[in-house]
C-alpha cells in the first residue's frame, strides 16, 4: 500500500504543479493584453535591413514595447513606416528623437527612442492615428548606405595605383633612383670638397650675423639721434609756425580789409613815376649849372663865351 499512496502523492503534486504553471502562463498573457499601450508611426528614408515585425522598441537602452507592422510609404516606396507600440507610460515627447540600432552580430535591428525634453507636450499615441515621428539616420545606416560609393571609390584608387605603377613609370623611377644613387656616391667622393663648402657657409654666416648686429647698432643710434636732436627741432619748428599762424592769418585780415586803400597807393606810386623822372632831370640839369658856375661864373650868367688862353 505505500509504494501506491507514494505514486498518488507524486500524481497529485504534478498535476497541482501544472495546474498553477498554467494559471500563471493565463494571469500573465491576460496582464501583457490588458496592458495600455500607445502606438507611433516611425518613417525611415533610408533602408531598414534585419528590422522586422516584432523587432524590440528600445527607450534609451531598456526594451519597453515592439514594432507591430511594417510598410512601405504610398506616396513614396522608397520610404518606409514602422508601426510600433509602446507602453503607455513611457514618456514620447514632441522632440524625442528615434533611430535604428545593431541589435547583436548577426544583423537583427531595433527601434530605439531617447531624449526628450521634460517641458515639451508629450505625443498621445492611438492605434487608429498614431503620430508620425521621422527616424534619424544612424552612423551604422550611413556606412551601409554609402558602403557601394566607398566601395567604387577604393576601386577607383587603385586602378588609379596601377597606373602609377605602371612599366613605364616603374622605369622612370628606376632611373630616378639610379640618378639618386649616382649623386649621393658623387658627395661621399668629394664630401672633404663638400665639408669645406659647409665651413665657408658657416664662416659667412658668422660674418653676416656681424654685420647684421652692426646694422642694429647703428639702426639703433639713428633712432637715439631722431629721437634726441631731431625730434625737438621738429618740435619747435611746430611750435614757431603755431606761433606764426595768428599773425599770418591777422596779416591776411588786414589784407582783405584794407585791399581798396592799397590798390589805391600802388596806383598813385604809379603816377609818382613820371614827377620822379622830371626832378631827376631838373637835378641833373642844376648840377650842370653849379659846375659851370664853379668853371666860369661869368659866362655862365651872362652867356658870353669863355676865351681860353693859349699857352705860348
Amino acid at each position: 500500500m505505500e509504494p501506491r499512496a507514494h505514486h498518488v502523492i507524486i500524481g497529485l503534486f504534478t498535476i497541482a504543479a501544472l495546474a498553477a504553471a498554467l494559471l500563471f502562463a493565463l494571469w500573465l498573457g491576460k496582464s501583457t493584453a490588458d496592458r495600455e499601450w500607445a502606438y507611433y508611426q516611425v518613417g525611415f528614408d533610408h533602408a531598414v535591413s534585419g528590422l522586422a515585425e516584432g523587432s524590440p522598441v528600445l527607450y534609451s537602452g531598456i526594451r519597453v514595447g515592439d514594432v507591430v507592422e511594417l510598410r512601405l510609404d504610398p506616396d513614396n516606396p522608397s520610404h518606409v513606416r514602422a508601426l510600433v507600440r509602446v507602453y503607455r507610460e513611457v514618456p514620447i515627447r514632441a522632440d524625442t528623437h528615434v533611430e535604428l540600432v545593431l541589435a547583436n552580430i548577426t544583423g537583427r535591428r531595433s527601434v530605439q527612442f531617447g531624449g526628450g525634453t521634460p517641458g515639451q507636450p508629450i505625443l498621445q499615441g492611438d492605434r487608429d492615428d498614431p503620430p508620425l515621428i521621422i527616424a534619424e539616420p544612424s552612423a551604422f545606416s550611413s556606412l551601409l548606405s554609402n558602403g557601394e560609393a566607398l566601395v567604387e571609390k577604393a576601386d577607383r584608387l587603385l586602378t588609379n595605383a596601377n597606373a602609377v605603377f605602371s612599366d613605364d613609370n616603374i622605369d622612370n623611377l628606376t632611373s630616378v633612383l639610379a640618378n639618386a644613387r649616382s649623386a649621393t656616391e658623387s658627395l661621399l667622393a668629394h664630401r672633404d670638397n663638400v665639408a669645406t663648402l659647409i665651413e665657408q657657409l658657416r664662416a659667412a654666416g658668422e660674418r653676416a650675423e656681424t654685420a647684421a648686429i652692426k646694422v642694429s647698432r647703428v639702426s639703433d643710434r639713428t633712432d637715439q639721434t631722431l629721437t634726441q636732436r631731431v625730434e625737438p627741432v621738429l618740435d619747435a619748428m611746430a611750435t614757431a609756425l603755431a606761433t606764426l599762424q595768428p599773425t599770418l592769418d591777422r596779416l591776411n585780415r588786414l589784407t582783405l580789409e584794407n585791399e581798396g586803400a592799397l590798390d589805391a597807393g600802388l596806383q598813385g606810386m604809379g603816377e609818382l613815376t613820371p614827377a620822379l623822372r622830371e626832378m631827376r632831370s631838373t637835378l641833373r640839369n642844376l648840377n650842370q649849372l653849379t659846375r659851370r658856375l664853379e668853371r666860369d661864373p661869368a659866362g655862365a650868367l651872362l652867356g658870353t663865351p669863355t676865351i681860353k688862353e693859349l699857352e705860348p
